[in-house]
């Protein structure tokens, strides 16, 4: 397992050793928020100069344990991940219960990315952000700057373009050379484009898929009361803002998410090292 305390060898630069335990079906990373944070901020540096391809964190939670049951080339991509983490509170209580080591606690991307952010502005990590509209981008970035002021944000676009203007961007980014790239286009979309391009980005060190991150960095979103994130009821708050556009989804995948986190958790334990899960059983 990967020791919080640790660093990172100088001949096998942004390696770490992670457990994992099977979740809902999926390998989840037994981590707790600070440890999430300091690794990404100290791989992503240990990184910048290496010529390795990117590595990609990205997170579940219970519309994604659905989708991934579902449709065997979504799961592929989660699978594909270097990392996953809970983004979920439902994910950890089913850890609590039936996992030998359960999650210490719920690492929301949205909360994760002010983690690193306060990492960064020490030890001069650069990021570029991805994904949302025009103007919900700048916001985002704005806001970043106003609560990070010693942050360096190398570039950001809107999350929104065809598949022609694709190598342009990757074009960008690579002239940027951020050692994150936070992109926030929503599940698959933005797993596929992280796994589509990891090895076409040179000089950025992770790839972290967001999700709604920069709706909420930017305030166009309001996040839960905080006892609601604590008992795993966020999903009902965000219901309630938008229940067109949620109703369905919640109504059709929570079910199937409880389904697949009584029967798809398990006691075993793995590493996750790099890309390789290494089952330790």
């Amino acid at each position: 397992m990967w020791n919080a305390s640790e660093s990172f060898s100088p001949e096998m630069p942004g390696r770490a050793d992670v457990a994992v335990e099977m979740i809902g079906g999926l390998p989840i990373a037994v981590m707790d928020r600070a440890q999430s944070a300091r690794l990404m901020a100290e791989l992503a540096v240990a990184r910048r100069n290496s010529t390795l391809p990117a590595l990609v964190f990205s997170s579940a939670n219970g519309q994604v344990l659905s989708m991934c049951a579902r449709d065997a080339q979504v799961r592929k991509l989660f699978m594909d991940a270097d990392m996953l983490h809970a983004d979920g509170m439902p994910m950890v209580f089913a850890s609590q219960w039936l996992c030998r080591e359960p999650l210490p606690e719920r690492v929301a991307t949205t909360d994760l990315f002010h983690d690193v952010a306060k990492l960064a502005e020490a030890r001069g990590t650069t990021f570029y952000m991805l994904g949302a509209t025009d103007a919900t981008i700048e916001r985002a970035v704005c806001r970043a700057k106003a609560l990070y002021p010693r942050l360096r944000i190398c570039g950001y676009r809107s999350g929104y373009f065809s598949s022609a203007e694709e190598p342009n961007i990757i074009a960008d980014i690579n002239a940027a050379r951020p050692d994150i790239l936070w992109v926030g286009m929503g599940a698959p979309r933005e797993q596929a484009f992280a796994v589509r391009n990891r090895r076409h980005l040179h000089g950025v060190g992770i790839i972290k898929t967001s999700g709604g991150l920069f709706d909420f960095l930017s305030g166009n979103v309001r996040r839960a009361p905080v006892w609601m994130q604590s008992i795993g009821l966020e999903w009902a708050y965000r219901t309630f803002l938008q229940p067109r556009r949620l109703a369905g989804r919640y109504l059709m995948t929570n079910p199937h998410a409880l389904f697949l986190l009584l029967t798809q958790t398990n006691r075993s334990s793995a590493l996750l090292l790099g890309n390789a899960k290494i089952d330790t059983q």
